[in-house]
């Protein structure tokens, strides 16, 4: 169990991309927070990975789009596991539309779950481990779609695209402290 000891919290974990990634952070010895938007299907995940791992699953509500909120969850993941030393980011939305056809107000939508929620999570978990000085593993989920844009995807695409970029600036930025792997 290489993660033994280990305290991975993943964003957007109640959709299937996230549902695999707890499943083999859990598999793989580490404690898990799970989280998502709040609701059924945080809740649902969470019965299901307990399953998987008694004792090791914390379900955690948090939209990435809202600082109180990440700041609760962090509170909630510190206070029970002690610290967080992964993040796998992988919360985000999509949109199918032409470019012609993009409303901008779902645009803006987009922008903000998969462009400012990366940054606010980023900023938390760089924060964190740095206070902490325990150093720690980053994992940003960005998509296919960033090196292999198509039609119809410009509008996730370009947001993905953001969210990549947010991850590899920070693996500049905090690569010198020798305390964060990206």
């Amino acid at each position: 169990m290489p993660l033994k000891n280990k305290v991975a919290l993943v964003t957007g974990s109640a959709g299937a991309i996230g549902y695999g990634v707890c499943k083999g952070l859990l598999e793989a010895g580490a404690s898990l927070a799970a989280s998502d938007l709040p609701g059924r299907r945080l809740d649902e995940l969470t019965r299901d990975l307990e399953q998987i791992a008694p004792g090791r699953v914390l379900g955690v509500p948090l939209d990435v789009t809202d600082a109180a909120s990440i700041d609760k969850a962090f509170e909630t993941i510190i206070e029970t596991f002690g610290g967080i030393d992964i993040l796998v980011h992988n919360a985000g939305i999509a949109m199918v539309a032409r470019l012609r056809d993009i409303d901008m107000d779902e645009f803006r939508r987009l922008e903000k779950v998969n462009v400012e929620g990366t940054l606010r999570i980023l900023q938390a978990i760089a924060n964190h481990m740095i206070a902490r000085a325990t150093g720690g593993d980053i994992i940003i989920m960005s998509s296919k779609t960033v090196p292999a844009p198509g039609a119809g995807f410009g509008g996730y695409s370009a947001t993905k695209a953001a969210c990549h970029q947010l991850g590899r600036i920070a693996s500049i930025e905090l690569a010198p402290l020798s305390l964060i792997h990206i």
